[in-house]
């Protein structure tokens, strides 16, 4: 007789536990894949976030670096020959030899720190370089030209009309001269700089591509630039050579 109850006790238990069971795992399922469904969905867009962030930080060091005025170190070389074509005296050629040096310092200092531009560097040194010894000879032909002058001056008090006539077209000549061949040294600085830009310009490029396509730069520059190096060897022009009028053969 006490028996069974307890069975049907026991029965209801068995059911209100598994009606629980059934609870639980009908309910909770769903919301715990909401849930993980809403975890993704939160991170998904954190990571869409960082993308977009990074995005806008590359277009906004683009446009700086776009914005950034490009060094100007040819304009060194362009000044130093200025100064040394307006130099009428030793002094005034002293003091353009004086400025060259300076820069070449400065530049010097300055392709360690812009190793970017170090082609542009390196060729307005060598065109400073140049400017100093060419400033050493402009001494030299002053010199020349006012020794020439007195014995011009000298021979006209004496009355040595041919002579003086003579030294005077000599001089004339001389000065002339001097004023191509300084006149030449821009030309030259020009070429210089205009090879050394696009060498720059084709490294920086290539750079830029080597790193996108994630294969060595050095190996592509290298091989890329050389036509570059090539050509500026070729357009090195000796301005310095002597300079003689043009023959013409009359002869029939």
């Amino acid at each position: 007789m006490g028996s069974a109850p307890i069975s049907a006790v026991a029965r209801e238990d068995q059911v209100t536990i598994g009606q629980q069971e059934e609870s639980y795992f009908g309910y909770s399922v769903p919301l715990a894949q909401s849930m993980k469904k809403q975890q993704k969905k939160e991170s998904s867009s954190i990571t869409e976030m960082i993308r977009d962030a990074k995005e806008k930080a590359d277009l906004h060091r683009e446009k700086l670096e776009r914005a950034k005025p490009t060094p100007r170190y040819g304009d060194a070389p362009m000044e130093a020959y200025a100064r040394l074509s307006r130099a009428r005296t030793v002094g005034e050629v002293s003091s353009a030899a004086g400025y060259a040096r300076r820069r070449i310092a400065q530049l010097q200092a300055a392709r360690r720190s812009d190793p970017d531009h170090a082609d542009q560097i390196s060729a307005a040194i060598g065109q400073l370089q140049k400017a100093v010894g060419r400033a050493g000879k402009k001494k030299l032909e002053l010199n020349r030209e006012q020794l020439a002058r007195a014995r011009q001056k000298r021979a006209a008090q004496e009355q040595r009309t041919q002579e003086a006539y003579r030294l005077r077209r000599e001089l004339q000549h001389k000065q002339t001269m001097r004023k191509l061949r300084e006149s030449s040294y821009f030309r030259e600085t020009d070429i210089a700089n205009r090879f050394a830009n696009q060498l720059t310009a084709t490294k920086m490029e290539l750079k830029a591509q080597a790193e996108q396509l994630g294969i060595s730069a050095r190996a592509a520059m290298d091989a890329a630039v050389q036509g570059y190096s090539e050509g500026t060897q070729l357009a090195t022009v000796d301005v310095d050579a002597p300079m003689s009028a043009p023959q013409v053969d009359v002869q029939a």
